[in-house]
């Protein structure tokens, strides 16, 4: 394990996001992941900040609505089979650490844990979060909601930032 700077790699970071990451909440014995490839690396109040978004429609709601943090892993070898699972199958319908053979390791600052595998994990406190409201989105931004299932954005304090070569175990 590495630790990292976190605007050092933010390119990077966000290089691959936008081909897919890892989510993971957890609350009380309630944990899931999700595919991200939105997301937001940044400096806000004084902090370093993860912002993620989650549709409200996503069982990952449920759990990270009674969770104060937040991980994500973002893969550096070929995960997109697994990305893609984890984006279009729900965790109330699939245990999707089982099915796609993702294993957890604890996180090293928060209790929600990490997806072990050889990449770049953020560790996240969540500090503010904020339902979208349409009226507020671009019209031509609206077209991403023909469902009008907007986001939720949770902005995450980075307490840990750090790589991994090889998966921990």
């Amino acid at each position: 394990m590495h630790q990292l700077d976190y605007m050092a790699i933010s390119e990077k970071a966000m290089e691959q996001i936008r081909k897919g990451a890892f989510l993971t909440v957890q609350a009380g014995d309630d944990i899931n992941v999700m595919t991200i490839g939105w997301a937001s690396i940044g400096f806000l109040w004084g902090r370093p900040v993860l912002t993620i978004m989650v549709r409200k429609s996503r069982y990952t709601y449920e759990i990270i609505e009674r969770s104060s943090e937040f991980t994500v892993s973002i893969p550096i070898k070929d995960m997109k089979n697994k990305l893609e699972f984890c984006g279009v199958n729900s965790g109330k319908n699939h245990n999707k650490f089982k099915e796609c053979s993702l294993e957890i390791f604890p996180g090293e600052k928060t209790r929600t844990p990490i997806i072990n595998i050889p990449g770049i994990h953020f560790e996240c406190k969540i500090v503010y979060k904020s339902a979208m409201r349409s009226e507020n989105l671009i019209d031509s931004y609206k077209h991403l909601y023909p469902n009008k299932d907007y986001h939720t954005l949770y902005y995450g304090e980075i307490v840990y930032c750090y790589s991994t070569a090889d998966a921990r175990g």
